[in-house]
């Protein structure tokens, strides 16, 4: 017969055991959480794959590898290639300095058209580069910063993401691989840890995590094609790509403002002060519009939560959580209003849940 000592026992071995597992793994959380918003997202199309193509075939793993390098390429193939296109870059500006250090590098003919502060600036720029003697005091200023150590912490970032990325993609894996037995055994302990009902809270922050991935792409790929529109109406070369570009930036919250900003700038360096503030105007409405309204409404829509705690989930997870919060967040507040309704039925109507 066990005894409330040993129950208590059991117990507190029980939370530590929780606990020293965290503290074991708390450096792949962040990872981990984001193979299962992943999984949570993809798991429709893998269930059609798997039904469709392979009959659940019990004994193979295609589906989850197919899916999982599928979304390899659609999430990290735009980024290699940025990185690659910076790395080429950033050679050109290598020998662009070298350039400068043994002849000069006098200032381009463009600095100087720009309205107000061209002048200075050019006059600025030959008083840094415009000589041998001034560009090789000003490379020695410049090795002598902060901006080399910079460099490599950002490079360090840079591989310690991928590798974060690549430990995400391996969990996702076995995500997909052993979803549907992950998925039942946690919808047993939601409705042991919290009652009857448990198992629909579940249900609900899955539907909640999907729908808040599926509005943030749709809202970016909006995004990317009206400022694709809008980079053609005011003569960009390659609009197309332009706005192909934005949608992928505009993944990540307000970048695609730093898109818009971006042409504006050039528009005003091209001398081109009409367009560049009618693309400005243009893209912060359409971007302010896509965030703060059409957002909150297609996630708070999906899952029945008001605009306004979408709206401060989306907030408050990215100001809490980061990146991840942008999910987090929206998931969070779906299921504490889904409580709070609960109760107040429960309350009014007693058993009406169950």
């Amino acid at each position: 017969m066990t005894t409330p000592a040993q129950v208590r026992a059991r117990i507190w071995a029980g939370v530590c055991l929780f606990l020293l597992g965290i503290w074991i793994l708390h450096g792949f959380l962040v990872p981990l959480a984001w193979a299962v918003v992943l999984g949570l997202t993809a798991w429709p199309l893998y269930d059609g794959i798997n039904k469709k193509i392979f009959r659940h075939r019990a004994n193979t793993v295609l589906p989850a590898l197919i899916l999982t390098l599928m979304i390899t390429v659609i999430l990290f193939g735009p980024v290699t290639y940025g990185l690659v296109r910076l790395g080429q870059e950033a050679q050109s500006l290598a020998r662009l300095l070298q350039h400068a250090h043994q002849d000069g590098l006098p200032a381009p003919a463009w600095l100087e058209n720009l309205p107000r502060f061209g002048r200075a600036a050019s006059v600025s720029w030959n008083q840094w580069l415009g000589t041998s003697d001034s560009a090789r005091e000003s490379l020695r200023h410049l090795l002598a910063s902060d901006i080399p150590a910079y460099t490599r912490k950002f490079a360090s970032q840079i591989l310690h993401r991928y590798a974060a990325a690549f430990f995400t993609l391996v969990v996702l894996f076995f995500v997909f691989r052993h979803g549907e037995t992950l998925g039942r055994r946690v919808l047993a302990l939601c409705d042991r840890a919290f009652g009857d009902h448990g198992s629909r809270y579940a249900r609900h922050a899955a539907t909640a995590v999907r729908a808040t991935v599926n509005g943030i792409v749709l809202v970016a790929l909006g995004q990317g094609i009206a400022l694709g529109f809008g980079y053609a109406a005011v003569g960009f070369e390659h609009a197309a790509l332009l706005g192909v570009v934005t949608g992928l930036i505009a993944l990540i919250p307000f970048a695609a403002k730093l898109m818009a900003i971006g042409a504006a700038l050039v528009l005003f360096a091209e001398g081109s002060i009409g367009a560049g503030i009618a693309l400005l105007v243009y893209g912060m409405v359409i971007i302010l519009l896509a965030d703060n309204y059409l957002k909150p409404k297609l996630i708070g829509d999906a899952v029945k939560l008001p605009f306004i705690w979408t709206l401060l989930g989306i907030l408050g997870g990215i100001e809490t959580f980061g990146l991840l919060g942008l999910f987090l967040g929206p998931t969070i507040m779906a299921i504490l209003i889904s409580v709070w309704r609960d109760s107040f039925v429960e309350a009014d109507n007693p058993g009406a849940l169950s």
